[in-house]
């Protein structure tokens, strides 16, 4: 059972990590066809897609990462818990 649990935390992690340097990248006028980008696009946007139908965007600024993070970490947080109990 740890291992499940050690393997869904470094998939969750590295999940966010995508979505972060996404969220980044998306600030730079940068070549969005490349295949680091496309790559970081099939990975995120199954998780983003849903979350931006669901959130409107702030003016400008779209947090629909900040908010997949935040359930990310808190779904972390959940797996957590229950293999210490």
């Amino acid at each position: 059972m740890d291992s499940v649990v050690s393997l869904v935390e470094v998939l969750v992690q590295g999940l966010v990590f995508a979505i972060f340097i996404r969220s980044i990248i998306s600030w730079f006028p940068i070549d969005h066809d490349g295949p680091l980008i496309r790559a970081l696009d099939s990975v995120t946007k199954p998780i983003l897609d849903p979350l931006r139908r669901l959130i409107p965007r702030i003016g400008m600024i779209d947090i629909s990462p900040m908010i997949a993070i935040l359930v990310l970490y808190a779904i972390l947080y959940v797996i957590q818990s229950r293999s210490a109990a």
